[in-house]
């Protein structure tokens, strides 16, 4: 197979698009691992020695998982309301999607649209009377509760998909076929691992999911990973807006006061909130955001889900009614992201992301503007050319790595061939160490050593 060393210019995308590092292709039938392995799998490697490791995990994820898995997949297709000015919400969601290149419009497009129709109605509706006389206040008043009602039945719907999503995977890890679950166990692993394992003397791993699920939790408690976040709290965590730099440590046997750094830990950060955070008067009093205790895989009659806890659920866009509690945490968690990612030597993986988020595809452009940093895109397709767009709109080409296809989409393939080991793996640095050291000059072993290396 014939592997152009040659950029493609920048019209000439196909199927399958490998840029890592000089390693050039580009074709429209899938690659052979036995080609690109060695040239991108060392790559990566560097790449994830950076000073700063972030992992970006889109639906994409989810999506990989639940397929292998066998569990249904979340539907985002629009949905039809009986409401007043219906037509108007779909063209509306219409105009953004397209504004967006997003092509189709889907439910998360309908729901901000809504929540913003709401929005106007209320201010509408403040005042108590219309000045002109009219009826039009009375029929904004009564508009008021059906849209409210359109939206939190929506919001409640699509909180049960997540669950039952969540339920699948959950059972084929657990009562299912042996088999699939130790394929599900290894892709986890095989995933995660390589972030989460990071030396304790370099800086934690920080991941971030648009995702409303709770895979990336549910893997790391199978993994032994600790998690990082803003939440403080045993019962029910509480998001805080300070931001420290709160971390691991231990007290070796035998060493006083002097503590190291706690193994197997990341950073985690829900850019569009989770199931399980909802907005509620807690303890003190005020008004808090807490992570409820919603089990992975809940039944779907769940209360939090189907009882008038549904109205609190803090996943983007949301149904909230306070303007506070519309900014934050949302706001919080994207200077986070855009911290995290826009300073020296820092690295971005992105996977499963379809680069339809504008307030992320910003963070990623001023990212590229370091000329140390750099992005890394794994991608099963184009996602009808947004890819393709910020590519081209971006122009740091050098500073962006690029996995494009279903070959290295295909979440198995990726694991298997082309994402580093688990980087803590003193036995075989030794081992290589070792094999170095015995070497003579000219005894004809040079290629013993090599797959260690």
């Amino acid at each position: 197979m014939r592997i152009s060393k040659a950029k493609p210019p920048p019209e000439d995308w196909r199927t399958h698009i490998v840029r890592a590092g000089p390693h050039r292709y580009c074709a429209d039938q899938p690659p052979n691992p036995a080609d690109h392995r060695r040239a991108i799998e060392p790559w990566l490697s560097a790449l994830f020695q950076a000073d700063h490791l972030n992992l970006l995990a889109g639906s994409g994820f989810t999506t990989a998982i639940a397929a292998a898995a066998g569990a249904p997949q979340v539907s985002m297709e629009p949905v039809t309301f009986e409401c007043p000015h219906a037509n108007a919400v779909r063209r509306s969601a219409e105009e953004s999607a397209e504004r967006l290149r997003r092509g189709k419009p889907n439910l998360e497009d309908q729901l901000r649209v809504m929540n913003e129709l709401i929005a106007g109605l209320r201010v509408l509706t403040a005042d108590g009377e219309a000045s002109d006389g009219s009826d039009f206040l009375g029929q904004a008043t009564a508009m008021v509760p059906r849209w409210e009602s359109a939206l939190a039945s929506a919001l409640s719907s699509l909180a049960r998909d997540v669950l039952q999503t969540e339920r699948g995977i959950a059972a084929a890890l657990t009562t299912g076929d042996p088999c699939k679950a130790r394929v599900l166990r290894e892709l986890l692993e095989g995933f995660l691992l390589p972030f989460g394992s990071r030396a304790p003397t370099r800086e934690r791993a920080h991941v971030f999911t648009t995702n409303y699920d709770r895979l990336v939790e549910y893997g790391c408690d199978l993994l032994g990973l600790r998690i990082l976040d803003r939440f403080v709290g045993t019962l029910s965590p509480v998001f805080h807006s300070s931001r420290l730099g709160i971390d691991m440590h231990y007290n070796p046997p035998g060493i006083r006061g002097e503590a190291r750094y706690l193994e197997g830990v990341v950073r985690l950060t829900k850019l569009h909130g989770s199931l399980d955070w909802k907005s509620a008067i807690g303890p003190s009093g005020r008004l808090e955001i807490q992570r409820s205790n919603v089990a992975f895989g809940a039944p779907a009659d769940c209360s939090q889900i189907t009882g008038n806890e549904h109205t609190e659920l803090l996943i983007y866009p949301n149904a909230a009614k306070d303007v506070e509690t519309l900014q934050f945490p949302y706001a919080d968690l994207f200077r986070d992201f855009a911290a995290a990612i826009c300073r020296p030597n820092a690295i971005l993986v992105t996977y499963g992301y379809g680069f339809g988020d504008d307030h992320v595809n910003r963070a990623l452009r001023d990212m590229l503007t370091i000329p140390s940093s750099h992005l890394v895109i794994i991608s099963y397709d184009d996602h009808n050319g947004r890819l393709r767009s910020f590519c081209q709109n971006a122009s740091h080409d050098a500073q962006v790595s690029l996995l494009l296809g279903p070959h290295f989409g295909d979440l198995r393939t990726l694991v298997e061939n082309y994402l580093p080991k688990p980087a803590i793996d003193r036995a075989t640095l030794r081992m290589a160490h070792l094999l170095n050291r015995r070497q003579l000059p000219g005894d004809g072993n040079d290629q013993q050593s090599g797959p260690l290396s």
